[in-house]
């Protein structure tokens, strides 16, 4: 498939950096691994995909912002561009050998996502956006499920872990949409969770207390795939809130009318 200019600029960064991912993964029991937080952890893979991945994108586009998930931000001299990215989304299946963890890239033009990718290294999986060309699978088109029952629906979610709050509040919304929905599912990993929502596998999908990088690129892949995005407040302030709800338009709508009624 040919690609445009800036997704071949980041396809190359997130597959580099998916190199160095999958030799690391190979040596999983051996990485060595420091506590971030409760229930949340980096690893030396983190660090350096993160590396690999700056240095890419600052080769090919010298001058624009970074928001990244271990650095911080970074404001560089071109404000209007900010890539956003997390160079390891799902660490905690990454470091207990589940191959279900991806390199997450998007870029912000103006406070507008306009091209995003996720690359998961295990499966060789690649997927990418850009506004207004459509999403992908490798060279496959992709679109977001056409299903209008939640009775036929397999729904994603991110369950809140030790360390995170609102446990009872999730427990109440998750009890609402399994009473109506053919599954829920938990993956562990949002960016590819989204991703999925975008190629039609899921359904759907709600999650909060969520960063940016965890959702940036998996928002423009599902409004280039047919569907919708919003907050659990249907508003536009997905970073803000850290909350995130996605699916086609009618199953987007149900999903939340079932967890405001929790």
């Amino acid at each position: 498939m040919a690609r445009s200019a800036l997704l071949t600029v980041m396809t190359n960064a997130a597959m580099k950096a998916g190199k160095a991912l999958s030799r690391d993964f190979g040596e999983v029991q051996n990485l060595q691994v420091s506590v971030k937080g409760p229930g949340d952890f980096v690893s030396n893979a983190d660090r350096n995909a993160e590396k690999i991945i700056r240095g890419e994108l600052e080769k090919a586009r010298p001058g624009y912002s970074f928001l990244m998930e271990e650095s911080g931000a970074f404001e560089g001299r071109d404000k209007a561009h900010r890539w956003i990215v997390d160079p390891l989304d799902g660490t905690t299946n990454f470091l207990h050998g589940i191959p279900m963890f991806c390199i997450s890239i998007a870029l912000e033009r103006e406070g507008q996502i306009i091209a995003g990718v996720i690359y998961n290294p295990a499966m060789d999986e690649l997927y990418t956006a850009e506004r207004g060309g459509g999403a992908f699978m490798n060279d496959r088109r992709l679109r977001v499920a056409g299903r209008k029952d939640l009775a036929d629906c397999v729904i994603a979610t991110g369950i809140p872990h030790l360390g995170r709050r609102n446990h009872s509040a999730f427990l109440e919304q998750q009890r609402r949409v399994m009473l109506q929905v053919s599954g829920v599912r938990r993956m562990g990993a949002a960016a590819l969770d989204l991703a999925y929502v975008a190629a039609g596998r899921f359904d759907g999908f709600w999650e909060s207390g969520l960063h940016p990088w965890d959702m940036a690129a998996g928002i423009i892949l599902i409004r280039e795939a047919g569907g919708f995005v919003s907050d659990l407040d249907r508003g536009a302030d997905m970073f803000d809130s850290g909350e995130i709800a996605a699916g086609n338009e009618i199953i987007h709508g149900k999903l939340l009318d079932t967890i405001k009624a929790a």
